[in-house]
């Protein structure tokens, strides 16, 4: 136990991607053009479901949902990223550091729950279309919703509250670019037993259940999709799964390998994170609505109409 600070560090070092200083400047542009991409992409699909009507359906208010969770993991880890990768210096200030923990731990967690809770959306819709407006009720989405929140919230403020009361060592250096609790635990002296149970609890809870529950509702949508007389139905059924099966693929991935199989290499592990951190939510936007005829058909109503009411308003 020598060696330990029983007091928590006024800042932490983020060793980030400093071991490639030529990459720091790249990666910088990369990170900020993708940044502003994905604020205003994710914003755009929010605000287009709230002024076109024909949006407003289960559908898009979980993907609603999906948008801000994808801008609060953005705008919670990319602003630091981006002074650490233009800066000397990189650190976070111990508030800067709690407050990354607390909202990356329950966006992400909460992100997992609602990738699961899109997927029974999905198999309502094509196993059982006549009962879906019944089922899929709009107060029955928004306490779905509300579980997905909650949950996250519930697993964040037990994960990091757990953490941060761990004895750290003098050293408060992370070789990473954010701040989450694996990491954190790593820079204990003390016993983290209890902080590894928790840790391990919260992956099968919010990465393994939910992962378990995409795939039980796709193998009933692919055996009812396979049933269906219709070349035109199954090619329309599989449409409207396919942007969330990518999606589900993308973030459930890099996170569970990096979960459950720890890189050999701390490099591999930022990249991996970074994947899903930044790229993630800037292409979530795209792959809903590159082949989604109902949000292209919105964009185009409400582009025109804005046009209109502007050059009105000039005359």
């Amino acid at each position: 136990m020598e060696g330990k600070n029983m007091s928590f560090p006024s800042r932490f070092v983020l060793l980030g991607f400093s071991e490639y200083p030529w990459l720091q400047i790249p990666l910088f542009a990369v990170v900020l053009v993708s940044h502003i991409l994905t604020i205003t992409g994710n914003s755009s699909i929010i605000l287009l479901s709230m002024m076109e009507p024909r949006l407003q359906t289960p559908m898009y208010f979980f993907l609603d949902n999906l948008s801000l969770l994808d801008l609060c993991i953005t705008c919670t880890i990319v602003p630091q990223l981006l002074i650490n990768l233009w800066g000397t210096e990189k650190t976070i200030t111990s508030w800067g550091y709690i407050t990354q923990l607390y909202m990356f731990t329950w966006a992400s967690c909460t992100e997992c729950v609602l990738l699961a809770v899109m997927s029974l959306d999905r198999y309502v819709a094509i196993c059982h279309p006549l009962r879906y407006g019944l089922i899929m009720h709009p107060w029955a989405c928004v306490w779905m919703a509300a579980v997905c929140w909650s949950s996250g919230l519930a697993n964040s403020l037990l994960q990091v509250t757990f953490s941060i009361q761990l004895p750290l060592c003098e050293h408060h250096t992370l070789d990473h670019f954010f701040c989450e609790v694996p990491a954190l635990n790593k820079l204990a002296c003390g016993d983290t037993t209890t902080n590894e149970l928790s840790l391990t609890l919260g992956v099968v809870l919010f990465g393994m259940m939910p992962l378990l529950l995409v795939t039980i509702s796709y193998t009933l949508i692919g055996r009812a999709v396979l049933k269906l007389a219709s070349a035109e139905g199954r090619h329309k059924a599989l449409s409207t799964c396919s942007s969330h099966l990518v999606v589900v693929t993308m973030y459930f991935g890099p996170g569970m390998y990096l979960y459950l199989q720890p890189p050999a290499s701390s490099t591999q592990a930022n990249f991996l994170s970074l994947f899903y951190c930044v790229i993630t939510p800037l292409l979530n936007p795209l792959i809903y609505t590159f082949r989604n005829q109902d949000v292209k058909a919105a964009c185009k109503r409400i582009l025109p109409l804005h046009g209109r009411r502007k050059a009105f308003q000039a005359r």
